[in-house]
Parts: C-alpha cells; structure tokens; sequence
C-alpha cells in the first residue's frame, strides 16, 4: 500500500474544493516554525479517502491543517480490514508524530498499535476506549453526538414531508450506527408523531449500488425522503432521488453539491474540525493521548446544512430554538435503543446493536 503524498498545488486545489463544498475554512498563514517537523498521517477505513463523506472530510481537516501550518499530511487507504494494521505499522515507520485511524472499524487495531508502540501518539474517529485499555496514554478518542445532528435533519424530514413517510438507510450495525438511526427516529416523532418510518441497514458502507436499490425500494413504498446515513452507500441513494425525483438528506459533510436540487439538507458530523483542532495541538508540541473529547452542538461538532434554501424561515426558526435547548440540556436526544424505546415505545423498526 502507497502512502500518497500531496505537492502544493494539489493542496490547493483539494483545499478550494473543500471551501466549495462548505466543509473546509479559509486558510491562514503558518505561524513561524510551526509545522516545520510535524507530521499528521491518516489511515482510512474501507471508504477510501474520497468517499465523497466520512473519509473525505477527515482529510480535508488534515489539508486545512497543512496550509494553516505547514505540518506534513499524508494519508493511507484500507481496503479490507487485514489492511489496518499494516497501515498502521506504515505509519508508525514514517515517523508520524499523530496517526488516525478514521472510523470505529479500527478500533482494535489502533488500541493494539497502542501497546505496541508506546511512544506513538494516535488518536481514532468514533471511537471511546476504557482506560485500560490504553496503558500508555497515547490513544485520544474521537466521538460526536451523531444523535444531534441527526435529530435534527430528522426534525426536517418530519415537518416538510408531504407523504407522510420517510426512510433511513445505515451502515454497519454499530453503537455509533445506531445513534445516528436513533437520532433520526426521534427528529421525525418529535416533528410529527404520525409519520412512518422505513429503515434498513444496508451492511457496508461502501456499497453505493446497495444503496441505490433500497432508496429506489423505499421511494417506491412511498417515501419522499430518504436519510442515507452509510459512508459511500449514501451516494447510491442520491442517485435513487434524482431519478425518482425527491429528496435525500445527506451525511456527515454538506452533500448539497452531488445533488443541488435533490439534497435537502445535510446532517453535519464535523470530522474535519476534530482532525484539525486536536492535530494542530500536536503540531503545537502538546501531547493529547489518554482521552476521549466530545464533538457536539456546543462545540460545533455537528449540525445541520441549510445549502439550497429548501428549508422555510419558520421551520429554521424552530430548528434554531430546538438547537439552543439542547444545548442547555432542556431536550435530551435519545442515542440507543433503550432510549427510543422510552420515548416513542414502537416506533423504531430497526434491530438494536
């Protein structure tokens, strides 16, 4: 596997497509100094680093960090989990000061990489460890209310469908997976307790052509808009809504662009921000293992894209309300399965993890 590295103006251009895109933010000048030996590897899951979500914006974070300063970024694509641990060792041999590994997939592998490598800072996306489970303290996890920013697109969904039915699309069964299904079973409910909901795990999150066949099934049956919360699968069912003519929300990054008059909004999990924020500690000589950070509301960790203007005044008005509640805690989003079941006994038709 070839660790790919990015000239300058490749750089350049992958950074203007991210400003494109609204995921990325304008580039800063390098303090003096700064980066000058620093060097931030990625190691991807089975998405691949232009998957168009997950992946992708995990790299566009380390990009933002190289123009702002200077540090060297290279990254290393998985194409099956008997890739991960090699990469991981790739990386370690490159002499990176910070190694990710992008998704909860990588779990135990970066936890063993841990042990193995004492002296090695890594830190992982989705993913919370026990203590324990990281004797060195040079593992920081990485995890978002996915069940926020979820809530919330669900909340759109609920209000502006005009058949009363909507559909949710997964990965792979999962705690994470299951916050965001959770999440958007919640936003829905809470918008209108009469809408139907049809979910399915789609069990890949590289399967785009999986996910344009349940998308098709799903519009068929009735919806009229789809939630495709499942990496690469996701732009499987945003071709299912141009060719059915309705709407799909997108994941993780504003998907407006694929789509401009089929995504509806888009529910933000900012791993770019994560990447950049705890990279750019490293770069500036603080070591971050030993901890589990939270990417929330609060922090601008996640959200929701109002890209297209689809969404009217009054229901921003109201999102903008249920946001400021949420994080002063007056509404609690569900995140498992127990949860939900509290909250709307019946409701949600997707197996628990």
């Amino acid at each position: 596997m070839v660790i790919r590295r990015f000239f300058a103006f490749l750089v350049a251009a992958c950074m203007s497509f991210a400003l494109f895109t609204g995921c990325g933010s304008p580039a800063v000048e390098p303090a003096a100094g700064e980066g000058s030996t620093v060097a931030i590897g990625l190691v991807t899951d089975v998405g691949g680093v232009f998957d168009q979500s997950f992946n992708q914006s995990a790299w566009e974070g380390l990009l933002r960090l190289e123009a702002a300063t200077g540090a060297r970024v290279e990254y290393i694509e998985s194409q099956g989990d008997a890739d991960y641990a090699p990469n991981i060792a790739t990386m370690v041999d490159e002499g990176m000061d910070l190694i990710w590994g992008v998704g909860f997939m990588l779990g135990d592998h970066i936890r063993q990489a841990g042990i193995d490598y004492p002296d090695q800072q890594f830190a992982i996306i989705d993913y919370a460890y026990d203590p324990a489970d990281v004797p060195n303290n040079n593992i920081t996890g990485v995890v978002f209310a996915a069940e926020q920013c979820s809530f919330l697109v669900g909340f759109i969904a609920g209000r502006m469908t005009e058949t009363g039915i909507v559909g949710h699309i997964n990965g792979i069964p999962s705690p994470t997976m299951e916050s965001f299904a959770v999440g958007f079973y919640a936003g829905v409910l809470t918008a209108d307790p009469n809408v139907e909901i049809i979910g399915q795990y789609s069990g890949s999150f590289t399967d785009a052509a999986a996910g344009r066949s349940i998308a098709n099934q799903f519009y068929a049956d009735g919806a009229d808009i789809i939630y495709a919360a499942a990496g690469a699968v996701g732009n499987g069912a945003i071709e299912a809504a141009v060719e059915q003519n309705r709407w799909v929300i997108g994941v993780d990054r504003d998907q407006n662009y694929i789509a401009p008059d089929h995504v509806l909004t888009s529910a933000l999990k900012r791993v770019d921000n994560a990447m950049y924020s705890l990279s750019r500690e490293v770069v500036e000589g603080t070591h971050v293992g030993g901890q589990t950070r939270l990417y929330d509301l609060s922090n601008e960790g996640v959200g929701f894209a109002t890209t297209g203007d689809f969404i009217p005044d009054d229901l921003l008005a109201e999102l903008d309300e249920i946001v400021e509640r949420i994080i002063s805690g007056d509404i609690v989003v569900p995140a498992t399965f127990q949860e939900i079941e509290e909250l709307f006994p019946g409701r949600y038709n997707m197996p628990p993890v």
